[in-house]
């Protein structure tokens, strides 16, 4: 479009060329926190995307400082987001590990095996619950 003073102009809120705003990796950044926070409690959900919240967050935020982008708040909290979905999932995984590996467990799942009936089943899991509580 061509001014009355003879020089383009962009559309009213259309970037320039030059002046191109590239907000992709903080949008990226909070989506993928969110469905992360939301996942937590999954593997694929809490540490994979967390950390790639963590890492779109981080590069959407120095595009914010170089002047590349306009979303640098967007790509903190979806850093953060994506960090506490990192950091609660793998506690998460943590304590599943240590559960599965310990002998109460290992026990567990030998009584099950020898089980015959469903009440022996169920005498199993009364076992194996009040030998975790007593730890």
């Amino acid at each position: 479009m061509t001014s009355t003073h003879g020089h383009h102009e962009a559309g009213y809120g259309q970037p320039t060329g030059a002046g191109e705003r590239r907000n992709g990796f903080g949008i990226a950044a909070l989506v993928l926190g969110i469905v992360g926070a939301l996942l937590f409690w999954t593997a694929i959900g809490g540490i994979v995307l967390g950390l790639l919240a963590v890492i779109f967050g981080v590069l959407g935020f120095r595009r914010s400082r170089r002047g590349v982008a306009t979303n640098g708040t967007m790509a903190v909290i979806g850093a953060v987001l994506g960090a506490l979905a990192l950091v609660v999932s793998s506690v998460l995984l943590a304590m599943g590990v240590a559960v599965v590996n310990s002998d109460e467990f290992k026990d567990y799942q030998d009584c099950i095996e020898h089980a015959s009936s469903q009440s022996d089943r169920q005498d199993c899991a009364r076992d194996f619950d009040r030998e975790v509580d007593e730890r």
